[in-house]
C-alpha cells in the first residue's frame, strides 16, 4: 500500500507539472500565471476551459496531463472512502475471519500480547472499548472491533465462533468474568470451540478459581483456563535464564529471594518446580527467603505445596534486605531476586549498591511491573542496549512484558496436568511394548493430546461421584479409601472407553494402533487385572498431581472438625 500510494503521489505531481507546461503553451500570451494554474487544476475534475473549444493543436505535455490528473483524482477518492469506511471494513473482515485469535481488553498487557501474536504471523482481532482510529491498526492482519466485549453482538463481530483462541485481558476481574460468561453462552453445545484464557489480577483468586474450574470441567464442551501474569513470568524467567545444578562435589547453589509482593511467593514455588525438572537434589539448592513476613509466608507455601521441602532447602528470615546484605558478602549467592512493592526504592538499591553486585556471583534480578522502558534501555539487544548491565550481572526483569507469551499462557493448568498424565503413562509403559502413543508430548498427535486433556476434565466427574470438591490445599490431603479407589478406577475406565470409542477405536487383540484396536475396550467386569491396575494408578496419581499444584480433595458432607478418611 505504501508503494502504491507513492506511485499515485508521483502521478499527481507529474500531472501538475506537465499540465502547467502544456497549458502555458496552449493559452494566449495575454493569460497570466494565475489563469494557467486555474486551468491546470481543472484537469483534476475532468475539465479545463481552454480545452472546451476543441483547439487544433494540443501540446504533448497537456495530452499526458489530461489523463494522468483524473487517475490521481480517482485514487484520492478511493483512498478517502477507504479511510472513512475503515471501521466498517475491519468489522466485516473480523466477522468473517477464521482460525484467528481474539484479544479483549484495553490494557497494555492486551496490546503487548496482540503485538506478540501478530509478530509470529497469526491473524489477530482486538476488541476494545476505546474507539479504534482509522490509522491505528495499519497491519492487514491486525483487525479490530470497538465495543463492550461483554456484549454477545460485539463478540460475534469479532468472529468468536470461528476463532482459535480467546484471551480476556481486562484490568478488572469482574469485567473478565463477564466476558467469559458471555463467551460461554455463545459457545455452549458447540463441538468445536476456541480455547478461552482469562487473566485474573489477584494471584490468590486465580489459584482458587483454577480449583473451581477443575471441578466444573466436565459440564461444558469448551476449554477455559485462568492465568496470572506472575505465574507466566516466573516460568518464562527460567526459560530465558536456566539454572543448572552444580557438579558432584561442588558446594550447593545458594539463591536469595527478597520481597514483600506476590511475585516472590510464585517465584519460590516455580524455582522448586524447575529444580525438580532438571534433576537437582534437595541438598544442592539452598534458598534464603528475605522479607518482613518470610516465616509465615514459607509456612503457608509449605502447607499448600508439599513438594517444596522434598526439592530444596528454604530458610526464611523476617528481615529487610539492606540489613541482611552486610552479612553475606563473604559467602556469595549465585542469584539474587528482588521483588518489592516499592519498585523505585528497589531500583535505587540495585543501581547504587556495589555491595549487592558483589554478593551475587551470577546475576541480580530486579522484578518490576512498571519499569518496562528501563528494562529495554538495559537489555534492548546486542547493538541497542543503552545502559551498562554491571558486567552482565544486573537484569531488570519486566514482569508484564515477559508474561506476554502466548505459548506459556496456553500451557495453563489443564495443559500441564494433561502433560503430566502423559508423562505418567510413559513411565508405566517403560520396559514393555512401545505403542505409537509412547512418545514425548511434543511428538504426540493432537488426538492423543485431547485424550489426556479429557482425562483432566474427567477429574470433575470423579469428585462428584465421591461427594467431594477440589480446594486450595492447606496442609492436609483428603485420602481415598480402597473401596473408593475401586469405584473411581471403574469410573476412569468407563470414561477412557467412551473417549477412545468416540475416536473410532474398538475392542481387538492384540493392540493395533493403525487399525485402532485395543484389548482393554471392554466393560469393567471383563477387564484383565493389568488394565484395572492402570485405572487405579491413574486415580492415585490424580491425588498426587493435585497436591503438587496446591490443591486437595475436600468432602462436603464430612462432620466439622473430622479429618478426611
Amino acid at each position: 500500500m505504501t508503494i502504491l500510494r507513492s506511485m499515485f503521489g508521483i502521478l499527481g505531481l507529474a500531472a501538475l507539472v506537465l499540465g502547467l507546461l502544456g497549458m502555458r503553451q496552449l493559452a494566449e500570451s495575454s493569460k497570466t500565471w494565475f489563469d494557467t494554474w486555474y486551468y491546470t487544476l481543472q484537469l483534476y475534475v475532468l475539465g479545463a476551459d481552454p480545452l472546451q473549444t476543441a483547439p487544433d493543436w494540443v501540446p504533448w505535455q497537456l495530452q499526458a496531463a489530461r489523463f494522468m490528473a483524473p487517475l490521481f483524482t480517482l485514487a484520492t477518492v478511493v483512498e478517502t472512502g477507504r479511510v472513512l469506511l475503515a471501521g466498517e471494513i475491519r468489522r466485516l473482515r473480523s466477522r468473517t475471519a477464521r482460525r484467528h485469535v481474539v484479544i479483549c481488553g484495553d490494557t497494555p498487557f492486551a496490546q503487548a500480547l496482540a503485538d506478540q501474536l501478530f509478530a509470529t504471523g497469526q491473524r489477530v482481532v482486538v476488541v476494545r472499548a476505546v474507539p479504534i482510529g482509522p490509522f491505528e491498526l495499519r497491519h492487514r492482519r491486525m483487525l479490530g472491533v470497538a465495543g463492550d466485549a461483554r456484549s454477545a453482538e460485539v463478540l460475534r463481530a469479532a468472529g468468536l465462533r470461528r476463532a482459535r483462541c480467546l484471551y480476556i485481558c481486562g484490568d478488572d476481574d469482574q469485567f473478565n468474568h463477564a466476558v467469559s460468561v458471555t463467551a460461554g453462552t455463545e459457545l455452549q453445545l458447540r463441538r468445536s470451540s476456541p480455547w478461552i484464557y482469562v487473566q485474573l489480577n489477584r494471584q490468590q483468586t486465580c489459584h482458587s478459581l483454577q480449583a473451581r474450574r477443575l471441578g466444573a470441567a466436565s459440564t461444558n464442551l469448551f476449554r477455559l483456563d485462568y492465568f496470572h501474569v506472575d505465574d507466566v513470568a516466573a516460568r518464562m524467567l527460567y526459560r530465558r535464564h536456566p539454572l543448572h545444578p552444580p557438579a558432584a562435589g561442588d558446594p550447593p547453589m545458594r539463591v536469595l529471594i527478597s520481597g514483600d509482593d506476590s511475585f516472590p511467593r510464585v517465584l519460590l514455588v516455580e524455582t522448586a518446580r524447575y529444580w525438580r525438572s532438571v534433576g537437582g537434589s534437595p541438598d544442592q539448592l539452598h534458598i534464603d527467603l528475605i522479607g518482613p513476613d518470610a516465616v509465615r509466608t514459607l509456612a503457608t507455601l509449605r502447607a499448600r505445596f508439599p513438594f517444596l521441602d522434598r526439592v530444596c532447602r528454604v530458610h526464611p528470615h523476617d528481615e529487610r534486605l539492606d540489613t541482611w546484605l552486610p552479612r553475606v558478602t563473604r559467602s556469595r549467592y549465585e542469584r539474587i531476586y528482588l521483588c518489592h512493592r516499592d519498585e523505585q526504592g528497589m531500583l535505587d538499591l540495585a543501581l547504587e549498591s556495589p555491595q549487592l553486585w558483589q554478593a551475587a556471583s551470577e546475576r541480580v534480578f530486579v522484578a518490576t511491573y512498571q519499569a518496562t522502558a528501563l528494562a529495554e534501555a538495559f537489555h534492548g539487544g546486542e547493538h541497542n542496549d543503552l545502559l551498562d548491565e554491571v558486567g552482565g550481572k544486573l537484569v531488570v526483569y519486566p514482569i508484564i512484558t515477559r508474561a506476554c507469551d502466548a505459548p506459556l499462557i496456553s500451557d495453563a493448568l489443564t495443559e500441564r496436568l494433561a502433560r503430566r498424565f502423559h508423562q505418567r503413562y510413559l513411565e508405566m509403559a517403560r520396559g514393555g511394548p512401545s505403542p505409537t502413543s509412547a512418545v514425548a508430548w511434543s511428538q504426540l498427535s493432537e488426538s492423543m493430546r485431547n485424550a489426556n486433556r479429557a482425562q483432566v476434565q474427567g477429574i470433575a466427574a470423579k469428585m462428584q461421584a465421591l461427594g467431594c470438591v477440589i480446594a486450595v490445599r492447606n496442609g492436609e490431603d483428603g485420602l481415598i479409601t480402597e473401596e473408593e479407589l475401586e469405584q473411581l478406577a471403574e469410573l476412569e475406565h468407563s470414561r477412557w472407553c467412551a473417549e477412545r470409542e468416540g475416536q473410532g477405536w474398538r475392542h481387538g487383540t492384540p493392540r493395533d494402533d493403525r487399525r485402532r484396536l485395543h484389548p482393554d475396550l471392554v466393560d469393567w467386569p471383563a477387564l484383565a487385572e493389568p488394565g484395572r491396575e492402570k485405572a487405579r494408578d491413574a486415580v492415585r496419581y490424580m491425588s498426587e498431581m493435585l497436591a503438587d499444584e496446591g490443591f486437595t480433595i475436600v468432602r462436603l458432607n464430612e462432620p466439622i472438625g473430622a479429618r478426611a478418611v
